[in-house]
């Protein structure tokens, strides 16, 4: 084999090789940064698995929402119709965020509670994250008694 072939065949193997390497560390670094999107009755049922962090989305329940005195810490349920995650969250909350307004937390969890440690509101009273309000009528689906046959004469 000529020595200059010899030279551009291992140039293009290292290329490769190199190629490769980099496609599976961007591969890894992406899955490990994914953050995947789950409602209350979805973590409930374990749906979240093993998952270390992951977001969590829904409404925040009335009546729910306490701030520990002289604390950062709020302390706050989040409500997709079928189920209630208590959540924890230490830091400045958003402007918008109040009861009854959607809401998505990224964060996992700890002892049955999700500790957030990053907290998003809605923008206005007439919007819900796309994701939120279909992962939230995926659930009531889920969830949903079918209909029963009327009662008919037999």
């Amino acid at each position: 084999m000529n020595p200059t072939r010899r030279r551009r065949l291992v140039f293009v193997a290292l290329l490769v090789l190199a190629s490769a390497i980099a496609a599976a560390l961007i591969a890894m670094a992406l899955q490990r940064n994914a953050s995947y999107l789950y409602t209350p009755s979805g973590v409930l049922k374990g749906e979240a698995g093993d998952h270390a962090r992951f977001r969590l989305g829904g409404m925040v329940a009335a009546g729910s929402f306490k701030r520990a005195q002289g604390s950062m810490e709020a302390h706050f349920d989040v409500d997709d119709g079928d189920a209630r995650l208590p959540v924890v969250y230490t830091g400045i909350l958003p402007d918008l965020f109040r009861e009854k307004q959607a809401v998505i937390a990224s964060g996992s969890m700890k002892d049955g509670v999700f500790v957030a440690d990053q907290v998003l509101a809605k923008h206005d009273e007439n919007y819900m994250p796309k994701e939120v309000a279909d992962k939230m009528a995926e659930a009531h689906r889920k969830h949903a008694v079918p209909d029963q046959p009327p009662a008919g004469n037999n």
